[in-house]
């Protein structure tokens, strides 16, 4: 009972102090959450394109340098973009590097970019990089709301000559360790 009450007190003054450092746009810390959006997908081959929804996981670390915040993170989505008859995007997966001013001490306005990897129905899957920024804000002790949007490249996807690039836009909600 005593070892019970113990750790309970212990969540709870944890919990506090990560409210209280978060209201007060302290932004260190892991983040995990959800993202759901839009893809427009291009290729090089006249009449091969897609578009649809998109939407996954997030995850990540950031650490706050006063005026400044800097962090990786990871992302996963799933989709069901058919960019030509039996061929489908599947999935997209980032690791990523932020880095953000803050426009208040609860906003940040950031860049991001990194190594993406997209996998097809049928085609194999690619390598390649993305570029973008976003903006997000934290609302409630522990809580940040975001849009993100993002370019892509994936050059001769799974050795078949063909180039895709595609532009992403999201909207990200997250809890804050």
């Amino acid at each position: 009972m005593k070892g019970t009450f113990l750790l309970v007190s212990t969540i709870a003054a944890l919990s506090a102090s990560a409210a209280a450092a978060q209201s007060s746009g302290n932004w260190t810390g892991f983040y995990g959450g959800l993202q759901f959006g839009y893809a427009d997908i291009d290729t090089n081959i006249s009449g091969v394109e897609g578009d649809g929804a998109i939407g996954g996981i997030i995850l990540g670390y950031d650490y706050d340098l006063s005026d400044w915040v800097v962090g990786l993170g990871f992302d996963y989505d799933w989709a069901s973009i058919g960019l030509a008859p039996g061929v489908k995007v599947e999935d997209v997966w980032r690791v990523k590097a932020r880095a953000g001013y803050k426009v208040t001490s609860t906003g940040l306005l950031y860049g991001v970019g990194g190594f993406a990897e997209a996998g097809t129905d049928n085609l194999g899957s690619e390598d390649g990089w993305f570029i973008g920024a976003g903006y997000e804000q934290i609302v409630a002790p522990n809580i940040s709301v975001a849009g993100e949007i993002l370019y892509h490249e994936f050059s001769n996807f799974d050795r078949t000559g063909i180039d895709v690039d595609a532009t992403t836009l999201q909207v990200r909600a997250a809890y804050r360790f």
